[in-house]
């Protein structure tokens, strides 16, 4: 089996637990190379909570999750160090330092990962930032912009080491359609110019519709998943009334 046909992330057999409470369990699912994959679901499903899961901060109950064919849960330090650099994470609220510019806060993961000397990071920073439509802004400081141009920074950090997997908490959230809509055409155009793997939580269906090639529904009720495929299938020919009632609902519904 050649590294292309290994799934990007696998997981078998995930229980998702706080204490003796089970969120969701029986989680079988890969997601490809170059794809984006939405975790969808309603509100207490345990969307964020998986998130946590594949990106390494919450360990399986049971079960594995592996990254390029390698359970890194159970790697060594130094190894689990090299897979983690390989991914970004935008978290909801863009968790930008608010007491450092935006070109300071891009550089950051340039200054701890790579050994860039002080001139190339502040070119790497300029074009992550030009990539989200931020040219110029490398001295304002995050209180100083909109909602949506926060995200898009935090977004530029993400990218700054040009990692092989995104992955997106609720993007669109406190977001106004306009600047929702931007961030959405930007994952799309990273999927599509970089080959990035994209993992995105939401609950917001202009988003799902816009940008996902697959995604799993995880059923609060049923606990474990009940839906993997193309968002459109899924509406057309649901496999339960709960993915139909997410995937037809208003925008209003469902958070």
């Amino acid at each position: 089996m050649t590294a292309d046909t290994i799934a990007a992330i696998e997981v078998r057999n995930l229980t998702m637990r706080y204490g003796d409470l089970v969120i969701m369990n029986d989680l079988n699912f890969s997601i490809q190379r170059g794809e984006v994959f939405v975790i969808m679901g309603g509100s207490g499903s345990g969307k964020s909570t998986l998130l946590k899961h594949l990106i390494g901060l919450k360990a399986p109950a049971e079960g594995t999750i592996l990254f390029d064919g390698e359970d890194f849960s159970t790697a060594d330090e130094s190894h689990r160090k090299g897979v983690l650099r390989r991914m970004g994470v935008l978290y909801q609220n863009g968790a930008l330092w608010s007491g450092l510019t935006l070109a300071e806060n891009i550089a950051l993961p340039l200054e701890q990962f790579t050994s860039l000397n002080a001139r190339a990071i502040a070119e790497v920073v300029s074009l992550k930032l030009a990539l989200v439509g931020l040219r110029g802004f490398e001295a304002f400081y995050p209180s100083a912009i909109s909602g949506g141009m926060r995200k898009r920074a935090a977004l530029a950090r993400a990218i700054a080491l040009d990692p092989e997997v995104l992955f997106f908490d609720e993007p669109s959230s406190g977001l106004d359609p306009i600047s929702a809509s931007r961030l959405d055409d930007l994952i799309v155009e990273l999927k599509a110019s970089f080959g990035t793997t994209i993992v995105v939580v939401t609950h917001d269906l202009e988003s799902i519709f816009r940008i996902a090639d697959r995604a799993l529904f995880l059923d609060i009720n049923e606990k474990t998943m009940t839906a993997l495929g193309p968002p459109a299938e899924l509406r057309d020919n649901p496999p339960s009334d709960e993915v139909h009632r997410f995937l037809t609902r208003s925008s209003e519904g469902l958070s």
